[in-house]
C-alpha cells in the first residue's frame, strides 16, 4: 500500500491515530466525520479509511521485524546506528522504533560502548571513556552539562584572554583545577512528533570546563561517524 501523504496541518501522528480508532470501535462510537476532525483532515471517508489502513500496515511490519531481529545479536551497523542517533538526540524509544528492536536492547547498546546518557542531574555522569582533561579546537564532544554534543572553538588560555578586550584573565586551571573551553551546543530541532517530522538542527555558545566535557573519539572503534551528528 502507498504511504499516505500528509499535509502540513493534519495531525496524522501515531498516537493520534490510535486514539481515533480507539474511538471509532468504542461502544459508543464517534461518527467517521468527528474522527476526520480529529485528524484534522477534510471530510472523506475513503482517505479516513486509507489513513488507517497505512497505520495498521505499519503496526503489523514493526511488529514482524521486531520477532524476526528477536533474539539476534546487535550487528556493527546497529550499533554504529544506534549510537549516532541517540547523539544526535533521538530518544531511546525512537530508535528502537526505526531499528525494529527493544527499548532495552538499544539501551544495553549505549551502556556498553560508554556513551554518555541524559540524567535528571545538573551535570550528566561521564562514563570513564569519555573523561580527559585536554580537548581540540573543532573537536565534537559531548557536554555533561548541557545534556549534548558539542564543538569545541577554543580553549581560554591566559594567553588567549590576554590578548582580546573583555575578558578577566582567569586562571581556570589554578582556579578550578581544569582547563576552560568555549564550546557550540547542538541542539535538535524538531516540527513536531510525527514519525515523519522534519527535524534540522540549531544550537548556542557557551564556556565549559573540561571535567564537564566528555571525549567521543573511542566511538569510533564502533564504525560510528561523528561527522553525522
Amino acid at each position: 500500500m502507498a504511504r499516505v501523504k500528509k499535509k502540513d496541518y493534519e495531525n496524522l501522528t501515531s498516537t493520534n491515530i490510535e486514539k481515533v480508532i480507539a474511538h471509532l470501535t468504542a461502544d459508543q462510537p464517534i461518527s467517521k466525520k468527528e474522527a476526520c476532525g480529529m485528524l484534522n483532515i477534510a471530510y472523506n471517508t475513503a482517505r479516513l479509511q486509507r489513513i488507517i489502513d497505512d497505520h495498521e500496515d505499519k503496526k503489523l511490519y514493526r511488529a514482524k521485524r521486531k520477532a524476526q531481529n528477536k533474539g539476534r545479536a546487535a550487528s556493527s551497523a546497529e550499533i554504529a546506528e544506534a549510537v549516532q542517533q541517540f547523539l544526535g538526540g533521538d530518544s531511546i524509544t525512537e530508535i528502537a522504533k526505526g531499528m525494529y528492536r527493544s527499548s532495552g536492547f538499544v539501551k544495553a547498546i549505549i551502556q556498553r560502548v560508554g556513551v554518555p546518557q541524559k540524567t535528571d542531574q545538573p551535570v550528566d555522569y561521564l562514563p570513564e571513556q569519555c573523561v580527559a582533561e585536554d580537548f581540540s579546537e573543532g573537536e565534537l564532544v559531548w557536554s555533561a552539562k548541557y545534556s549534548a554534543p558539542a564543538i569545541v572553538e577554543h580553549e581560554l588560555s591566559i594567553n588567549y584572554q590576554a590578548e582580546r578586550p573583555g575578558f578577566v584573565d582567569t586562571n581556570y586551571e589554578k582556579k578550578y583545577g581544569s582547563k576552560c573551553y568555549a564550546i557550540y551546543v547542538i541542539q535538535k530541532v524538531r516540527d513536531d512528533s510525527d514519525t515523519w517530522a522534519n527535524v534540522g538542527t540549531g544550537g548556542f555558545n557557551a564556556f565549559s570546563l573540561a571535567y564537564d566535557l566528555g571525549k567521543l573519539e573511542h566511538l569510533k572503534e564502533y564504525g560510528v561517524d561523528l561527522s553525522r551528528i
